[in-house]
């Protein structure tokens, strides 16, 4: 590769950069500070064009690329130190929970060419899934519908619907208990 060949002059940001650094200083200051609740972080998401749901909790230490390209549904959690590096689009469905120190990386760069061009591809976690602590989701992987991906997990594709993964790169282990047919 030669990185002085390097050109992301097609890459689109989303925002003008003064809105990038705006967000850049309000994300420090309040988003990933250790401020206990959720509230102030639902604002700031909010504000800078994030679509989020009622009774979503966000814990301290969270950081967001692009709060322009993520949606979180109705009364997901995301835990500590998590990272959304959202190049791309990044959803996370409803009753989702994203434990402490997972990565979503929705960029790379394509090792084929001398260019080392920029790759893209958005990441969607369904209603009911668990990405357990310190797990990655690579660019362009869905984790369908109670889905769980285990512990310091890596998926680099599709995580079928209530299927446990665990592992690096994670594999499928065992079936999850659909308990939403469970309840009345």
């Amino acid at each position: 590769m030669r990185l002085d060949l390097f050109n992301n002059a097609s890459f689109k940001r989303g925002r003008p950069a003064w809105v990038e650094a705006l967000w850049l200083a309000a994300q420090s200051a309040l988003l990933s500070s250790g401020i206990p609740g959720s509230r102030h972080r639902v604002f700031l998401l909010r504000l800078f064009g994030a679509k989020i749901g009622e009774g979503v909790v966000f814990k301290p230490g969270l950081r967001v690329k692009f709060p322009w390209r993520l949606s979180v549904g109705d009364y997901s959690w995301i835990g500590e130190e998590v990272w959304i590096d959202n190049l791309a689009e990044v959803s996370i469905g409803k009753h989702a929970c994203i434990s402490q120190g997972s990565y979503f990386c929705s960029g790379s760069h394509d090792y084929k060419s001398v260019r080392f061009d920029l790759i893209t591809a958005p990441i969607h976690v369904g209603d009911h899934v668990w990405i357990c602590a310190k797990s990655t989701l690579a660019p362009g992987v869905t984790a369908e519908t109670g889905a769980v991906l285990g512990l310091g997990s890596v998926a680099t594709r599709r995580l079928k619907p209530w299927t446990v993964y665990q592992g690096s790169p994670a594999r499928e282990v065992r079936e999850r208990p659909n308990s939403l047919e469970d309840e009345p």
